[in-house]
């Protein structure tokens, strides 16, 4: 859309784009947990492996990982609104797709396509920034950024209670029903903004290379426990990640329009709040990982609390809440001392969520307390991630840095998975006829997600604490939009 037309829109309500925006974050995110109390029925269901149907989580996991950075780019260049919408599709598709397979490989088939909507989050955010204010710019971050933790917690017990108590192949059909409604109010709802009159050209190679390189370093992550940490396929995979990363650095330094500017992604600020992402990421999922098993393992192991999957699901679902009404205090803190200081205190909150869980592990209220403050600690973070990034890049480069940094946080939540598995795996005592992760083993992960958020905000400390948002080189940016209103 031309900028012309762009000025010419009827009058925004911005209140409206963030509740829309924000819910489409809920909906989006909320595939990632929507098929876990499914995983141990789908071996029966498809009458298949179980080492096949993990590939229902696997293979959305690379597939976002790849489409965001691509997202991202395609955004800057041709438009936010736009691409969030076409992000949509894939997840209407794919939820049709899920909800109608009668075998395991259509279904792995729709869980990629539903990966492909992982772009959107990131993108909402840097349409915010070219829309409102900067008034009211930090609260609205954080609202949508806190949509990550709110949809991967209600998807928990929302699909465990479809899945207990009528067709597994609702839950599909209602995704794609909200997914298609989600796309509909961005369209209503969301202005066009201007685009840059000279976007360049897509990097293909880049956008290649990258994605291969993704697709190893996530695949050996993911699969190393399953194939074994030095067997011939994992070693060939880290090693062929680390050839073409390396490849595509250069490329990526060498050619006029990059996917990813390295020499952005360089700068001080930029690099440790990527590498803060990275450990959040991993304290995230870490917390994920371990109170669900706490939970649902049975009383007779002297520290397992005997929770149905249903009401497993319905006691971790109180920190995406906390998520989400943190977020308005958040963007005070932020717009008051700054997101480095609300980054600061997101990863020290979250480390003393894992030392509260080490000592009051074995009592229920004492770990949906500290998975409460967990979430607290999150929603803090979250929120301050993208307005450091934003307050770091040219405003013609904010989708793709966010981007960049929401796959921070997704490789952050990989290696995590990674990490935790093995330490459970190998600290594991007999229950009945099934082996299971012993207490010692769940502290364990329980300190190493402690210490992980701690280092953090060592980090965060490094971040230059006076940031000004670089502007585009056009100098009209961001002096004519559409009027808008709350």
């Amino acid at each position: 859309m031309t900028e012309s037309s762009a000025l010419n829109s009827s009058h925004v309500r911005t209140g409206s784009v963030v509740a829309v925006l924000a819910f489409a974050g809920i909906v989006a995110s909320m595939t990632h947990t929507l098929v876990v109390p499914l995983l141990v029925e789908l071996p029966r269901i498809f009458a298949t492996t179980p080492s096949n149907t993990s590939w229902v989580i696997t293979v959305t996991l690379l597939a976002s990982a790849v489409v965001t950075p691509v997202a991202g780019r395609l955004g800057d260049m041709f438009g936010k609104r736009l691409v969030i919408m076409g992000s949509f599709v894939p997840l209407i598709l794919g939820s049709a797709l899920c909800a109608m397979a009668d075998s395991v490989v259509p279904m792995i088939a729709g869980r990629a396509l539903q990966g492909l909507a992982a772009g959107m989050v990131p993108l909402g955010i840097s349409f915010l920034k070219d829309l409102l204010p900067p008034a009211q710019l930090r609260g609205a971050i954080a609202l949508v950024s806190s949509s990550l933790g709110i949809g991967g917690a209600l998807g928990l017990p929302i699909s465990a209670a479809v899945v207990q108590f009528t067709d597994w192949r609702i839950l599909f059909w209602a995704t794609a029903a909200v997914s298609l409604l989600s796309l509909l109010l961005i369209w209503k709802v969301a202005p066009d903004l201007p685009v840059p009159e000279n976007p360049g050209k897509f990097d293909f190679p880049g956008a290649l290379g990258l994605s291969s390189a993704l697709i190893c370093l996530l695949l050996a992550v993911s699969k190393g426990g399953d194939w074994g940490w030095l067997s011939p396929a994992v070693i060939g995979l880290v090693g062929g990640a680390v050839f073409l990363f390396g490849l595509w650095g250069c490329w990526e330094l060498r050619t006029r329009d990059a996917l990813v500017d390295l020499r952005v992604t360089i700068r001080r600020a930029v690099l440790l709040t990527n590498v803060a992402s990275i450990l959040l990421g991993f304290a995230m999922y870490a917390r994920s990982l371990i109170l669900p098993q706490v939970l649902q393992l049975p009383t007779e192991t002297g520290y397992g609390l005997g929770q149905s999957m249903l009401q497993m699901g319905f006691w971790m679902a109180p920190a995406g809440l906390a998520m989400m009404l943190v977020s308005p205090l958040g963007a005070k803190l932020s717009a008051s001392r700054g997101p480095k200081t609300t980054l600061i205190v997101g990863a020290l909150i979250t480390s003393s969520s894992y030392a509260v869980s080490v000592f009051l592990m074995d009592i229920l209220w004492g770990l949906v307390v500290a998975n409460v403050i967990g979430g607290i600690g999150l929603g803090f973070a979250y929120g301050a991630l993208p307005a450091l990034i934003m307050g770091a890049v040219p405003g013609t480069e904010t989708g793709s840095a966010n981007s960049f940094n929401a796959l921070m946080l997704s490789i952050g939540t990989s290696v995590s998975g990674a990490v935790i598995g093995v330490v459970l795996a190998q600290m594991t005592t007999h229950s009945g006829s099934h082996l299971v992760p012993t207490a010692d083993g769940f502290r364990t992960g329980l300190y190493i997600g402690c210490a992980v958020a701690l280092v953090a905000a060592v980090i965060a400390l490094a971040i230059p604490r006076n940031l000004e948002p670089e502007r585009d080189q056009d100098p009209q940016h961001h002096n004519e939009q559409p009027a808008v209103s709350m």
